[in-house]
C-alpha cells in the first residue's frame, strides 16, 4: 500500500479546531504508515541522528493522500517533528503528518483496518511506538 521510501515512516494525527483534542491514526501493524518499524528498534534521543537522505515533504505528503485515497492537500508537514529510529537495517526517518479536516476521516481509518486513538487510549503499542507519539504529542500541543 505504500510509495514510500523503506527509511522513512509517517505518524499520522488529527487536532480538532475547537479542543486541541489530538488523536492519532493506529493501523494494524502499528502507528506507523504504511509498515511497521522492525524488532529491535530504538529511537535515537531529541536532536540526535539526523538523517543522511531528507525527504521534501510535498512528496510523501501528496503519496500518502493518494494511499490513503483522501482529497488533495488533506495533510500538511509537522515541520517541529522528527525523529529517528535506529534499527538492525539502518535509520528510519520519523516524520509527523496533521490531518487538515475538520473531523478525523474515520472511513480511512476503517478502510485500511485503523483506528483514530488519543494518546491515552495507546495502551498496547511498543515502547518506542510510545515514545513516538509522545514526542509528537508534544510538538503539535507544546
Amino acid at each position: 500500500m505504500t510509495a514510500l521510501p523503506d527509511d522513512l515512516r509517517l505518524l499520522l494525527v488529527h487536532k480538532q479546531r475547537t479542543s486541541a483534542r489530538l488523536r492519532f491514526l493506529i493501523f494494524p501493524h502499528g502507528v506507523c504508515a504504511f509498515k511497521p518499524l522492525p524488532a529491535l528498534s530504538v529511537v535515537e534521543e531529541e536532536g540526535e541522528g539526523e538523517p543522511e537522505v531528507a525527504y521534501h515533504p510535498n512528496g510523501w505528503l501528496r503519496r500518502t493522500e493518494q494511499a490513503l485515497a483522501l482529497a488533495p492537500g488533506s495533510l500538511k508537514a509537522e515541520p517541529e517533528f522528527h525523529a529517528t529510529v535506529q534499527t538492525p537495517g539502518g535509520p528510519i526517518s520519523i516524520q509527523l503528518a496533521e490531518l487538515d479536516t475538520v473531523d478525523p476521516p474515520f472511513a480511512v481509518a476503517e478502510a485500511v483496518g485503523g483506528r483514530f486513538v488519543a494518546i491515552t487510549e495507546a495502551r498496547g503499542c511498543t515502547p518506542v511506538e510510545m515514545e513516538l507519539l509522545r514526542r509528537a504529542y508534544t510538538a503539535m500541543l507544546g
